[in-house]
């Protein structure tokens, strides 16, 4: 293996897409060890025999539709009819709101550019300092990554499932176990922002008929996440099942009832997310080759006994775990690092009693915390460019964010109860 890792070096300096790395080493591995290079195709192919990633597509097609309607504006609206009353309540709302959004397009970047322009200008206005606006919707951004449907969540389910581990992971454990992660999360977030002055008080607490107004407004999306995570909790929907009914019932909500999308936008939406897709398939593809050369040749089991040598608790692995993927998530986008490390840390980690489904949770609350982890954690370049604020103000802005966010992790981390207790 070593005979090659400087070319693929090489390539990756060069920036030949990821998928061509990915690719190539698989091809130069599987060329040393003499074995027909036909595997390659055939797991590739194997694709199309997991009924589960149906879902990736349906979702992400449904998640675009809502970033381009006015599905965020009326989210915004009904938040704050319920919880504008508390202290703090905007930047509450502002929390949840981002959350769900996430959750729903998968894409914290959208996120920021969707919900940043309703509720920037309203942080401002209800007081708040300028430092605490931009590292709250930095922050934000990402918060929903570990809610149902978020699309990391199902990619983690997808490639966990092709290792060969004693504990099967299933999506829908998944989607269960950071739910308390998740809300713990929106919890230290919310209750920083309760404690924060302000210099002009937040609009008059909402009348009870404007609440009911936004319920109202709102009527056609409240149901979504009872449809996809009720339908999935009860048994009754697959999630494949459930993520083409949520496409089907976007689709007919934003396009035939309430209108705002037209026909002729669709071709340009169905364009735009299947591009993500495309690029997430193929990567999961050759991904899947290389995977399966690191398994043959035994380089997780070689890498667990070297770690063991140096590493012996559980407890200093995870610290070092945290440090691993909180550069990992600054370097690489959710996608890429997912189908690439997970292969790799899986095995290390059950190896050390972790479990699979605690582990994925803890993959992706560091992943969150690298979106907008200085120097180069992507939320802090696209919140830049949408407040127009210069990425060193972004910085600072969101170090207590993250300072607060990072101890969620590391009780997270540790508290694997927090995790599972849901799934057992």
């Amino acid at each position: 293996m070593s005979f090659f890792s400087p070319a693929l070096l090489l390539l990756a300096i060069m920036r030949t897409p990821l998928f061509a790395v990915i690719a190539a080493s698989a091809m130069l591995g599987f060329y040393i060890e003499e074995i027909d290079l036909s595997v390659i195709a055939i797991e590739v192919y194997r694709l199309a025999e997991m009924p589960v990633l149906l879902a990736i597509p349906l979702f992400t097609f449904a998640g675009y539709m809502l970033g381009e309607c006015r599905a965020s504006q009326r989210l915004v609206n009904l938040t704050h009819s319920l919880l504008g009353w508390l202290p703090g309540g905007l930047a509450i709302v502002a929390i949840v709101a981002c959350a769900l959004f996430t959750a729903f397009t998968g894409a914290s970047g959208v996120t920021i550019v969707a919900l940043g322009a309703l509720l920037y200008p309203a942080l401002k206005e209800a007081g708040y300092s300028e430092n605490f606006n931009l590292g709250l919707l930095t922050s934000s951004g990402s918060l929903g990554l570990l809610f149902a449907p978020a699309l990391p969540l199902i990619l983690y389910g997808v490639v966990a499932q092709q290792m060969d581990l004693d504990d099967p992971v299933s999506i829908d454990q998944l989607f269960i176990a950071g739910v308390l992660p998740g809300f713990l999360m929106l919890f230290l977030l919310s209750i920083y922002s309760m404690m924060q002055p302000r210099k002009a008080q937040e609009p008059a607490n909402r009348s009870k008929p404007a609440t009911w107004q936004t319920l109202k407004e709102a009527k056609w999306e409240l149901p979504l996440p009872f449809l996809v995570l009720g339908g999935i909790y009860s048994g009754y929907f697959a999630v494949s099942e459930a993520a083409a009914v949520t496409a089907l019932y976007v689709l007919i909500v934003e396009v035939f009832i309430m209108k705002e999308i037209k026909i002729q936008q669709l071709p340009g939406i169905i364009r735009e997310s299947m591009i993500l897709v495309g690029g997430i398939m193929i990567i999961l593809g050759v991904s899947l080759a290389s995977t399966n050369y690191l398994i043959d040749t035994e380089v997780p089991t070689r890498l667990f006994e070297f770690i063991r040598e140096h590493i012996d608790n559980k407890l200093t692995f995870l610290i070092l775990l945290n440090l691993f993927l909180l550069i990992l998530g600054m370097m690489l986008d959710i996608f890429s690092a997912l189908v690439i490390i997970v292969p790799i840390i899986l095995p290390i980690a059950v190896g050390y009693g972790i479990h699979p489904v605690h582990l994925g949770i803890i993959f992706l609350a560091n992943m969150q915390l690298g979106y907008f982890t200085p120097p180069v954690g992507m939320n802090l370049f696209i919140a830049s460019y949408r407040f127009k604020k210069p990425v060193m103000r972004l910085y600072r802005a969101t170090i207590p964010f993250f300072i607060i966010l990072l101890i969620a992790v590391l009780i997270i981390t540790y508290w694997p109860a927090l995790s599972l207790v849901l799934i057992q």
